[in-house]
């Protein structure tokens, strides 16, 4: 394939990348996929934006600036209503970014611990970002509404799909296949969009 069919998903994350791209090959585009880890030279980018759509396409620029391939980026997290929206924008740097997302997730359950029912309320949201050469960036956002669980449960998914539940499912976003999880997830109505947005300008 030509460079006019390759899409770059701007991420080093190797569980993100997987993600978007099974959500993304799966969408009957006839593109050649790559991730960051495709170039391990490529620089670290400083995610300095106040909200997810900043730092999306903050990511996504910089990818399309060393690569010169259409890009997509996305920034995304866990929002908490007892916790003012924390962690946020800052999901990833919660309690610093060489915390891991057990120590996270351990503390989060902690700070809730006297939060209970419809209070323990909180979404999962993304920013999805489309970089193009001639064209203008594209934005498209999903949410996922859920509350946080009382412990962690599920071995699929990542970050902190294990504290998310989700009630009508009666189930936390870590036990969901990736199918189903794609289907209601942030992410993935995030990206449904973007396909959208990719088959009306026929690219791939």
């Amino acid at each position: 394939m030509t460079s006019n069919n390759t899409l770059l998903i701007a991420t080093t994350n190797p569980k993100k990348g997987r993600e978007m791209e099974q959500i993304l090959s799966s969408a009957g585009l006839s593109l050649e996929l790559r991730t960051l880890i495709n170039y391990p030279d490529y620089p670290d980018v400083e995610e300095t934006g106040e909200t997810f759509e900043e730092n999306a396409l903050i990511k996504a620029k910089a990818a399309f600036e060393y690569t010169g391939l259409a890009c997509i980026a996305d920034d995304g997290g866990l929002c908490i209503d007892a916790l003012g929206g924390q962690p946020g924008v800052k999901s990833r740097r919660f309690l610093g970014e060489h915390s891991s997302f057990p120590v996270k997730m351990m503390h989060i359950l902690e700070m809730m611990q006297d939060v209970k029912g419809v209070e323990r309320s909180c979404r999962f949201q993304c920013c999805v970002a489309l970089v193009m050469p001639e064209r203008e960036p594209f934005i498209a956002k999903g949410i996922c509404e859920g509350v946080i669980a009382d412990a962690m449960s599920g071995m699929n998914g990542f970050g902190y799909d294990p504290i998310f539940y989700l009630p009508e499912l009666r189930k936390h976003m870590a036990e969901l296949s990736p199918d189903e999880k794609h289907r209601i997830s942030h992410r993935g109505k995030a990206l449904a969009q973007a396909v959208l947005y990719l088959k009306s300008i026929q690219f791939g």
